[in-house]
């Protein structure tokens, strides 16, 4: 049956799909649609986009969303979107069309900048201002790239002929005429004052970005223009804009200060709303926007994990020990503990607490009875391992342990995972109903700006649990896992090319 009051449509631009689902007032899925677009490799450590691709891309996929839902476009109230943070896209003001392609967020090319900037004595600056450490990861570093290596596109970018955006700014661009962002997504450029709110003049002049090229910075849940006629065949309007981190804590109802989320799909995303107050951490935390909704401007702690489901993969496809990820669950099952097998899977460096760039993978605790199976469970292991280190660094910035951890993404169907994330966490870990928490989230944003849904209080109660996973795991055997795995990891570390 139809709902008379209309459906929410969410566009969910990832960083190797593009998904729309529309959503109803319960917070269920009408229909969705999701399309791949290709990835570009220049060089070695380079990932880019073709920005005109992500559009056409997210464009089609929103229009079948639709029609798999079986709604007309006349019954989509609001537009929310969530994307892939941190990306860079530059375009001409005129013409509208990208002059460079996209910098992925995984991309490392702008590391010498990170490096010229920290050797400048410059980084506890950035981290003041922004929450963020100098990394190449953030988006600000990868625009003194473009203009340092184009001095004509730095020429164009002083004389106000360029626009830069996130992922999100492009999109709203394309959808609208508009060149706007949300404070999520300006959170995480290296270039916004997150206590300030705004596009901080130290840091350009440090990053040698003009202010001209920046986007109009907006709240999460905000009029962030209508869409073209023409795209839809009506003019919709687009509310609700967030990145794909934060939208994931707001899709969770994770409204209140201390609740906390981890998002397990190739890495893991652990945020933790700290409420109205910025917390600076000393466990090598990020500090973030969660969201801003009204005046009213909510925190969190982030911290990210480089290699999770990831790691299941290697297994599959370089290590030849399972068939499929789903297998990894029986195979781990079948043997009651590792046999004193630890994998710390540094293939990319260890990301937080350590920000280890240059520690690379191992495989410790190995005996002649080690076999195929141990191997299997330690590397499932080493996920929950990984992310018991985020919530350790999280309880001692915040002050407060995590009482509950809510949970999503891909890895989640591996209960062997959930249940030993709960065990060595020692707190519950709990799974909702609707897996596309990220799309739900920008949904949620874009509906409570249009008046879809009322409060806060009003999406809580559409929030239903699927699994639940209580601790069950003596303190002294979790004590002595945790010893083995810290461990395994400073092996690792001190095990340098």
């Amino acid at each position: 049956m139809k709902d008379p009051k209309g459906y929410i449509l969410s566009f969910d631009q990832g960083t190797t799909s593009s998904r729309a689902i529309v959503f109803d007032r319960s917070g269920l899925i009408v229909g969705s649609a999701q399309r791949d677009f290709p990835q570009y490799y220049p060089e070695p450590g380079w990932v880019e986009h073709d920005a005109e691709e992500i559009w056409e891309c997210q464009l089609a996929v929103a229009r079948d969303a639709i029609a798999n839902a079986g709604v007309e476009a006349t019954e989509i109230v609001s537009i929310g979107i969530t994307n892939q943070r941190e990306t860079v896209v530059l375009w001409d003001r005129d013409s509208g069309k990208p002059v460079y392609r996209a910098i992925v967020w995984q991309c490392r090319r702008s590391t010498a900048i990170c490096e010229e900037l920290i050797a400048s004595g410059l980084e506890e600056e950035f981290r003041v201002r922004t929450g963020l450490r100098l990394d190449p990861y953030f988006s600000g570093t990868k625009l003194t790239w473009l203009f340092r290596e184009n001095m004509a596109l730095r020429a164009l970018a002083e004389n106000g002929e360029l626009m830069f955006g996130t992922v999100d700014s492009w999109l709203l661009w394309k959808l609208t005429g508009r060149h706007v962002t949300d404070v999520t997504n300006a959170s995480r450029t290296l270039m916004f004052n997150i206590h300030e709110l705004k596009w901080d003049p130290l840091l350009l002049s440090f990053l040698g970005v003009p202010a001209s090229v920046l986007p109009e910075v907006l709240s999460s849940s905000d009029d962030f223009g209508v869409t073209k006629a023409h795209l839809f065949g009506r003019e919709i309007p687009v509310n609700g804009v967030a990145g794909d981190q934060q939208a994931a804590l707001f899709g969770h109802s994770c409204f209140k200060a201390g609740m906390a989320k981890n998002t397990y799909g190739t890495g893991c995303f652990c945020l933790l709303n700290t409420g109205d107050v910025p917390v600076r951490s000393n466990n090598n935390l990020l500090t973030t926007v969660a969201w801003k909704i009204g005046d009213r401007v909510t925190y969190a702690l982030e911290g990210s994990v480089f290699i999770a489901g990831a790691v299941i993969q290697w297994l599959r496809d370089e290590l030849k020990l399972i068939e499929s990820a789903p297998e990894s669950e029986i195979v781990a099952r079948s043997v009651p503990d590792t046999n004193g097998v630890v994998i710390v899977p540094a293939f990319v460096g260890l990301g937080t607490p350590y920000w280890d760039p240059d520690a690379r993978g191992a495989i410790l605790g190995l005996s002649r009875g080690a076999n195929r199976a141990h191997i299997v469970r330690a590397a499932l292991e080493s996920i929950a391992l990984q992310s018991e280190d985020l919530l350790e660094a999280m309880s001692g910035d915040y002050g407060k342990p995590v009482e509950t951890l809510k949970a999503d993404g891909g890895a989640t169907a591996n209960s062997f995972l959930m249940q030993f994330q709960a065990d060595i966490s020692g707190v519950p870990v709990v799974l909702p109903e609707i897996a596309e928490i990220t799309a739900l989230g920008a949904a949620y944003l874009a509906g409570l700006r249009c008046g879809y849904w009322s409060s806060p209080e009003d999406i809580e109660r559409n929030w239903q649990l699927k699994s639940r996973f209580e601790p069950d795991m003596n303190d002294k055997t979790r004590k002595r896992l945790l010893s083995r795995w810290h461990r395994a990891v400073s092996a690792t570390r001190e095990f340098k090319e």
